[in-house]
């Protein structure tokens, strides 16, 4: 992995914040942040981040130049991981303190959308094989519509928001 190629190159260039993200200090080993600084390496050496071990190997001066790049991009990166983390800590937090009802919408979903799914998959075909009833099943077009509502509502909420808004000619909120 090019993770285990790039820590001892960071500690033979002298690059203490590239050393600590990649050494566990930092987001964990192969944590986001550590993923991060790998691919920005790799792109600054002009690789893919499969071929970064065996070119650190042949061409260990393009990757220090690199690595030096990333390394004076380190205190952004590991500030904006930080406020990540921070985000969603705050977003726990607020969950806790509200109503209930504000945030179960989404465990809700994810379980309704489970039963659903089990259900149309395997117990309905048990109970009309058991009892000889024929009982229509859920069509799996309309299951994967409300999987995608789900998920874009989830995922992308906001974004879905702000693109009905252009439609309806109002302004998304800045």
């Amino acid at each position: 992995m090019a993770l285990n190629a790039l820590l001892p190159l960071a500690v033979q260039f002298g690059l203490p914040m590239l050393e600590n993200v990649l050494n566990n200090k930092f987001g964990g080993q192969g944590g986001a942040l550590a993923t991060t600084v790998v691919r920005e390496v790799a792109r600054k050496s002009g690789v893919e981040v499969d071929q970064l071990e065996q070119y650190a190997a042949d061409h260990p001066d393009v990757v220090e130049v690199a690595m030096r790049d990333v390394e004076a991009m380190a205190p952004e990166m590991i500030q904006l991981y930080t406020a990540g983390l921070e985000g969603q800590f705050a977003l726990l937090q607020a969950e806790q303190r509200g109503v209930l009802w504000k945030s179960a919408w989404r465990p809700g979903w994810m379980y309704l959308l489970g039963v659903l799914w089990v259900w149309n998959i395997i117990g309905l075909h048990m109970i009309n094989a058991i009892w000889k009833w024929q009982l229509p099943p859920v069509d799996y077009s309309i299951l994967l519509q409300l999987t995608g509502l789900f998920m874009a509502l989830l995922m992308g909420g906001h974004t879905l928001k702000d693109i009905g808004k252009s439609f309806v000619g109002a302004k998304p909120r800045p």
